[in-house]
């Protein structure tokens, strides 16, 4: 299999030809004009494009399948040079995640295929993981999802399949791409990542130099409730996540957004929002609540409307910003923790 030109940010390309102003063209060709091959690459000679081609891959994913159209949420599953299968979500947000209103693109994007943590309540673990992707197969999918959609994409959020901080290596390579101006030139600022709480890797992310966003899957106010849903909570208690996100902000000086899935009978208690609300507390951190998104084979519900308006009640009584997310995607199981193998499948049975 041929390297893929994406795996690296443009100023560290091997080019075949040594010409700086070549290697801006190659950019501006990829990220610019969204070429999907060398071939459209006009004002590069006809010798120095096959020389490309025979030299690298640009293509580090092809489209599957894509469900919803138009302004409404769509879900992509993409097919990597592997045969792997993965998805994104495109959110077009008149409304953001956090509850701000918004005319951002968002992109949901995975980084792993499958998922070692197997939060009880998320679908993407159910069936393992597979392995990490690489920088240009992470990068790949903001670029197709814009040639697919013709929409600019502006705000990312990796939230998507996989704990994006276990393939801290390959998603910090792929941010350098995605922020450089010679890259997809998207502020680190509307770049968020999302970890269930790993907490040496929270500590990696303070000494980068970017100032990116950082959210806390929670789901749980205390080891006891965390534990039952959370198996990551074991090797990485509340106490030790806690230090390790007063840390990244003593560094950053950056909001952290706790997230919560509230789940009926399981976190969803008034004593849990009250523990919510200190530990915001604590972080200065700003609550999204998120009512749990149905997912086929497992056996948590949402919890009453009343039940998520008094929990959001209680938290923002003790002076905590806390919003309730507006479900985005769950007809197309593309909502919170919806994302997962079933239409991946699927796909591949007809093929």
């Amino acid at each position: 299999m041929k390297p893929l030109l994406l795996d690296h940010p443009p100023e560290l390309w091997l080019l075949p030809c040594s010409e700086k102003y070549r290697q801006a063209q190659v950019a501006d060709w990829i990220f610019k004009k969204r070429a999907s091959s060398f071939a459209e690459m006009s004002n590069l000679s006809a010798a120095l494009r096959t020389e490309l081609a025979e030299a690298f891959d640009l293509a580090p994913l092809t489209l599957v399948t894509c469900q919803g159209d138009g302004g409404s949420t769509r879900k992509y599953l993409w097919r990597l040079r592997d045969g792997s299968l993965i998805e994104s979500v495109l959110i077009p947000a008149t409304e953001a995640l956090y509850g701000e209103k918004s005319d951002r693109m968002t992109l949901c994007v995975s980084t792993q295929v499958g998922c070692a943590y197997g939060c009880h309540f998320c679908a993407s673990g159910l069936d393992g993981w597979k392995r990490n992707l690489s920088p240009g197969e992470i990068v790949g999918q903001i670029l197709e999802a814009e040639r697919q959609s013709g929409e600019r994409v502006n705000n990312l959020v990796f939230m998507g399949m996989g704990e994006p901080l276990a393939n801290f290596d390959s998603l910090m390579s792929a941010i350098e791409t995605i922020n450089c101006p010679e890259g997809l030139n998207i502020g680190a600022r509307h770049i968020t990542i999302s970890t269930s709480g790993l907490a040496p890797r929270i500590r990696d992310l303070a000494h980068y130099p970017k100032q990116l966003r950082l959210a806390i899957s929670l789901h749980g106010a205390t080891d006891e409730v965390r534990e039952r849903i959370m198996p990551v909570n074991k090797k990485h208690p509340l106490r030790e996540l806690v230090d390790a996100c007063l840390f990244y902000q003593q560094h950053k000086g950056r909001i952290i957004t706790l997230e919560y899935i509230l789940i009926q009978g399981v976190n969803d208690s008034l004593d849990q929002a009250q523990k919510l609300a200190q530990l915001a507390g604590i972080l200065h951190a700003k609550v999204n609540l998120i009512p749990y998104n149905t997912v086929e084979g497992l056996p948590w519900e949402r919890p009453p409307q009343t039940t998520v308006t008094a929990f959001a009640k209680t938290v923002q009584s003790r002076g905590v910003t806390a919003t309730v997310r507006t479900e985005k995607g769950g007809d197309i199981d593309a909502a919170c923790g919806q994302l997962r193998l079933k239409t991946e499948q699927a796909a591949a049975r007809q093929e």
